[in-house]
């Protein structure tokens, strides 16, 4: 018979135990992306950044032929991460560059959390690589785009089948924060959560507003 204990499940993920790897958030990437409008992509891309960065989580940024061809990041996360080690490679397979194995091996982390462009080449090659591997894989699917919506959908339907564990950019926050008595981050998170939460985000403003109410305070 199982035991309800008040402690959280082993796959959620916390600010100790996952590495955030950015893939190809670029301009070049971004024209033919159609399976999300530019606007949610890099407002997604901010999000996902500052709740990293919130956190002290192990960031990974990576670009491919910025110089040459794709552009430099998107500014809402090079902002975020202004002295932050951008690798920029040829593998459209971001694992299989020696630099990107020698920085998740440092880390030391097991849970590997994915996020960029495409969905079906920058984000699947990775994925089904670490997964392979022994790693615990996780994709925030709204900070993910691609060509069309059949392109994304079934890059997604191809990582689950193989136990990539999908989510998206709100509850990525959310979950690092996970109890609002947390005030260390409470406040920035509140604040992230109304720049970049969309409607969740105006509603805080309202709460927040109206009442001056506060979760868990």
């Amino acid at each position: 018979m199982a035991i309800a204990k008040a402690e959280p499940g082993k796959t959620l993920l916390d600010p100790s135990n996952h590495t955030l790897i950015m893939i190809d958030h670029q301009s070049q990437m971004s024209f033919a992306t159609k399976s999300i409008d530019a606007v949610s992509l890099r407002n997604n891309a901010a999000l996902v950044s500052k709740a990293a960065k919130e956190f002290k989580v192990s960031t990974i940024l990576t670009t491919v032929a910025e110089k040459s061809f794709s552009g430099p990041i998107f500014d809402e996360i090079r902002s975020v991460f202004p002295e932050h080690h951008v690798i920029d490679r040829t593998t459209m397979n971001t694992w299989e560059d020696e630099r990107i194995a020698v920085e998740v091996n440092k880390i030391g982390k097991q849970k590997i959390v994915l996020a960029g462009l495409w969905t079906s080449v920058c984000i699947v090659g990775p994925a089904l690589s670490a997964l392979d591997q022994g790693f615990d894989v996780y994709v925030i699917a709204d900070a993910c785009g691609d060509v069309s919506n059949e392109a994304h959908q079934h890059a997604m339907e191809r990582m689950i089948q193989l136990g990539a564990r999908p989510m998206t950019s709100l509850q990525y926050l959310l979950e690092l924060q996970r109890d609002w008595a947390r005030g260390e981050t409470y406040n920035e998170t509140v604040q992230t959560s109304i720049a970049h939460g969309g409607a969740y985000g105006l509603g805080l403003i309202y709460a927040k507003s109206m009442f001056n109410a506060s979760e868990g305070h």
